[in-house]
């Protein structure tokens, strides 16, 4: 199968070791995996803090670039969710049916990265071994919006080496969710002490996760603490092998996602 990576403005500028995971785990799978190099931001943060017209034109960017896949996947419950629950809505707002209709089209056929696999592709053992006591927090977005449910635990249970240990009151939040974390900060710091209170009662080694934004969120505090717990991305522990294991903890300071109109500082344009 050829499979476009949507690699996130997250991955791309801060932890890109998440999606060179993921095509190394897609390709050892047996697919061919093609990186459109035009894309940018999805918009996700320019919906949700208020600036639908900006929000716009990177709607029309993603539509433009990955309407020629059959399968998009990307390493991020988060933006996944957004470009199935906002783009049409960024579209209709603006008047534009013939661009919601298109948008809608693309998000039928993107996926994250658990559900591609367990959902399109039927496996849950991806051959990983990751010997690890391994806790695992289901994000926001892909527990609610997505509703990935089981997927990401049941390919951790198939990680030969993987102790899997399950994480008290995992369904409450972490605290990130993108701006709030600015705007209040409070509030976001009181549930990511909740949130780390619970991943150390499991004393895991990792704490594993499908977004990079809220194992930055942890690991930022994590590492505050000098608790000894690392954050890896879900992907990472899914491409790691005897032969090539996983690379280190994910960054720990959230990037910024790039205009419509220029070049990322990780590489996409």
């Amino acid at each position: 199968m050829r499979v476009a990576l949507f690699v996130t403005c997250l991955a791309d500028t801060m932890v890109p070791q998440a999606a060179v995971a993921t095509v190394r785990l897609l390709e050892r799978l047996g697919h061919e995996v093609v990186f459109p190099e035009d894309q940018t931001c999805c918009g996700q943060m320019h919906v949700n803090t208020g600036y639908p017209d900006d929000a716009l034109r990177l709607v029309r960017r993603h539509v433009r670039v990955f309407a020629p896949y059959d399968v998009v996947v990307a390493p991020s419950g988060s933006c996944v969710g957004s470009v199935r629950h906002q783009h049409a809505m960024v579209a209709r707002r603006a008047g534009d049916e013939r661009l919601a209709v298109r948008a809608e089209d693309v998000a039928s056929r993107t996926y994250e990265l658990s559900e591609f696999l367990v959902d399109v592709l039927g496996v849950t053992d991806v051959g990983a071994y990751y010997p690890h006591r391994v806790t695992y927090h289901p994000t926001c977005h892909s527990l609610r919006m997505l509703r990935v449910g089981d997927r990401p635990l049941r390919l951790l249970r198939a990680v030969r080496g993987l102790d899997l240990v399950e994480l008290p009151e995992a369904e409450q939040c972490c605290g990130f969710g993108g701006t709030f974390a600015v705007k209040n900060a409070d509030t976001s710091t009181a549930m990511l002490a909740d949130k780390m209170r619970n991943v150390l009662t499991t004393r895991a080694d990792v704490c594993t996760a499908g977004d990079a934004s809220c194992l930055m969120h942890i690991g930022g505090g994590l590492s505050r603490l000098r608790a000894g717990v690392r954050t890896v991305h879900l992907a990472e522990i899914l491409a790691s092998t005897e032969a090539e294991p996983a690379g280190g903890a994910v960054a720990t300071m959230p990037g910024v996602p790039c205009r419509p109109d220029a070049p990322n500082p990780g590489g996409t344009r």
